[in-house]
């Protein structure tokens, strides 16, 4: 399935139907009176959150959405049926914004979460409703309001327990594939991955969510790569897993780079707990890899693991950890 983080859609709120001026006509009676009931209700536009769905893609194919007009009342007093509301799934971490695009209108972050985006109109009223002491037949009705319409921007930010941040091919689509069911686009060249995946961990009874966010470079921050575009998928990411390739060159400098530009993206990410994993150890030999390390520890005075996204029986393992983390 297709990826898509931002929608823009037109809805609108169905008509509320119009009241009936009638009057009541009925053998061996006269002067009936007024009989016109009143219109239904229009239809309402509302937003539900989906926990399985993890795209907007639909939205791209079709993007005008509207709720059923109330019907029309009539005679012998009555009511015209409300018109139905339309419900419009998205998925949890789908924020609702204002035709500018700046102007929050609600946050979805629970599963089966509702929020009424667009009032239908009321109803119209017949003419019975006008009858008084001094006007026994009135010929007065109203016509039913219209719903709301406008449009909104619809924004996806994936919420997952764990981020997994990295630079391009540091091997982040490989260790979501070998420890979760996802299936991700895998191949040795930098930006693979261009969408966001997400994978579930099951271990001891327990599960969390991973979402492998493409590879970050120097200038992110300002849309440089594949940038700020993805960079808004972590914020709401309790866990960040920063995976490194220790087979290149400059691994010091390639962990503060991708820092620096979380920082400028938006501060608090550097404030969330993170977890370093060194990929990619089987590329060399003993020796060369110690010394690696020893100056990584000593430089960035940081915790970290060493692993091989092929080394199937070291997954046991990083599923602990992921979820020692997340159930501390």
């Amino acid at each position: 399935m297709k990826f898509l983080d931002q929608a823009k859609i037109y809805i609108k709120a169905g008509s509320g139907g119009s009241g009936s001026a009638h009057f009541r006509r009925e053998k061996f009676i006269e002067f009936g009176g007024p009989d016109g009931g009143d219109g239904g209700k229009g239809g309402s536009v509302i937003f539900e959150s989906e926990r399985n769905l993890n795209t907007l893609i639909d939205f791209r194919y079709n993007q005008h959405f509207k709720a059923q007009n109330g019907y029309d009342g009539s005679k012998r007093r009555r009511t015209g049926a409300n018109g139905k509301d339309l419900l419009i799934k998205v998925p949890v971490g789908t924020q609702v914004y204002e035709e500018d695009n700046n102007t929050l209108i609600y946050d979805f972050t629970k599963h089966k979460e509702k929020f009424l985006v667009a009032n239908g109109g009321n109803h119209g009223l017949g003419n019975v409703r006008f009858k008084s002491s001094t006007n026994r037949a009135p010929t007065k009705k109203t016509s039913g309001k219209p719903g709301e319409e406008f449009w909104v921007w619809l924004q996806l930010k994936i919420i997952a327990d764990v981020g997994i941040v990295g630079m391009p091919n540091a091997g982040k689509s490989s260790l979501l594939a070998m420890i979760t069911r996802a299936k991700p686009k895998v191949a040795n060249y930098p930006f693979t991955t261009i969408d966001p995946n997400l994978g579930v961990v099951r271990y001891d009874d327990k599960e969390i969510t991973l979402a492998d966010i493409p590879g970050l470079i120097e200038g992110a921050h300002k849309g440089i790569g594949l940038g700020d575009k993805f960079l808004r998928h972590i914020e709401r990411c309790k866990i960040l897993l920063h995976l490194i390739d220790v087979s290149e060159n400059d691994i010091i400098g390639n962990y503060l780079k991708l820092r620096r530009e979380l920082s400028k993206y938006d501060v608090d990410l550097t404030r969330k707990t993170e977890i370093i994993f060194f990929n990619k150890a089987d590329l060399m030999n003993k020796q060369e890899l110690d010394k690696k390390l020893n100056l990584f520890s000593k430089k960035v005075k940081k915790k970290f693991e060493v692993i091989s996204v092929f080394n199937s029986k070291k997954m046991n393992n990083i599923k602990k950890i992921l979820l020692k983390n997340v159930y501390k």
